[in-house]
């Protein structure tokens, strides 16, 4: 039988209401996927969207949209950290809504042959747009030290040297080439005990991001987004996980001009805050929905909107 992906856009009506879509207006879905969020946008208004994905499967289910909004809807493959040349492709200077939907898509987590799952024993890839060195490349060659830094900073695992000795004494033993050797390898480091997550998720977390460069990707594209907002444009990120969204808080804080503000004196007044943020906290998902999608359970939607000051990191051209 073959594969049919199921994903439920996570936040979807929040996202969706967040961007305020209006009639003939562009808007970009940065992490396209399955296309849960483009086809939303779609069907809300009359407007165009134009989608990225690095992963080059996507433009599969990018082909089926495309049938039947047309016009509407514009795919290209690539790496959100490029919206402001990729819009020069298409002849747009600025748009009114981005939306970022970060982490791994579920086709990634669900075929086993990517090598993002924790489940399926499948071969060490891991990598988002099939390019460069796999997980397993990787894992088999890198040194202790810089493992275990690794896994700590991104993953924030507090075993992460427990957890790359171990794999550095493994691999001198027998080649690691698979998803279920390293988890249980892993496992296999960590008290068992108190453990409400599977005790390899931080560190296959880890390994991923570093591998995908996911960390500058996000700090790029943020940065891209802001310069391609009109005045009022709407950018909407949904995170997955502490890091992501400590950068995301970061960048509107800074973009808004309060990251270095005191709560011990006054707020002063923004002069040219290129952001307006408009979510105080991030948004949760509700219970219904986590019981209905439990990959939900740890994203958060945060919301700014684009003032009428220049950008922050300079215009585009």
């Amino acid at each position: 039988m073959s594969y049919i992906p199921q994903h439920i856009p996570v936040l979807l009506d929040e996202v969706v209401n967040a961007l305020s879509i209006n009639n003939h207006e562009y808007y970009i879905d940065a992490t396209f996927g399955l296309g849960g969020y483009t086809k939303a946008i779609l069907n809300k208004k009359d407007c165009k969207v134009i989608a990225f994905d690095r992963d080059p499967e996507a433009k599969i289910f990018a082909e089926k949209i495309k049938i039947e909004f047309k016009d509407r809807f514009f795919f290209k493959n690539a790496k959100f950290s490029q919206l402001v040349s990729l819009l020069d492709d298409f002849k747009i200077k600025k748009v009114a809504g981005v939306v970022f939907d970060l982490g791994v898509s579920s086709p990634q987590f669900d075929q086993k042959h990517r090598g993002f799952s924790l489940k399926l024993n499948g071969p060490l890839d891991m990598r988002m747009s099939k390019e460069g060195p796999t997980a397993e490349e990787f894992i088999n060659k890198v040194e202790e030290n810089t493992l275990a830094n690794i896994i700590y900073e991104l993953g924030e695992e507090p075993y992460s040297k427990r957890i790359a000795k171990n794999i550095i004494l493994e691999r001198s033993k027998t080649y690691i080439k698979t998803t279920g050797q390293l988890a249980n390898i892993i496992r296999k480091s960590i008290p068992t005990s108190k453990q409400k997550i599977d005790a390899a998720t931080k560190t296959f977390q880890a390994i991923r991001i570093y591998l995908n460069d996911e960390i500058s990707e996000l700090e790029q594209g943020l940065i891209a987004a802001e310069k391609i907002l009109q005045p009022q444009g709407i950018l909407a990120a949904v995170s997955f996980h502490s890091i992501e969204d400590r950068i995301i808080k970061k960048f509107f804080l800074k973009c808004a001009k309060k990251e270095n503000h005191s709560r011990h004196r006054p707020e002063c007044p923004n002069i040219d805050n290129s952001l307006e943020i408009i979510t105080k906290k991030p948004i949760l998902p509700s219970k219904i929905e986590i019981k209905n999608n439990k990959r939900s359970r740890s994203a958060k939607l945060r919301i700014a909107k684009r003032t009428f000051f220049p950008s922050a990191f300079g215009e585009t051209a």
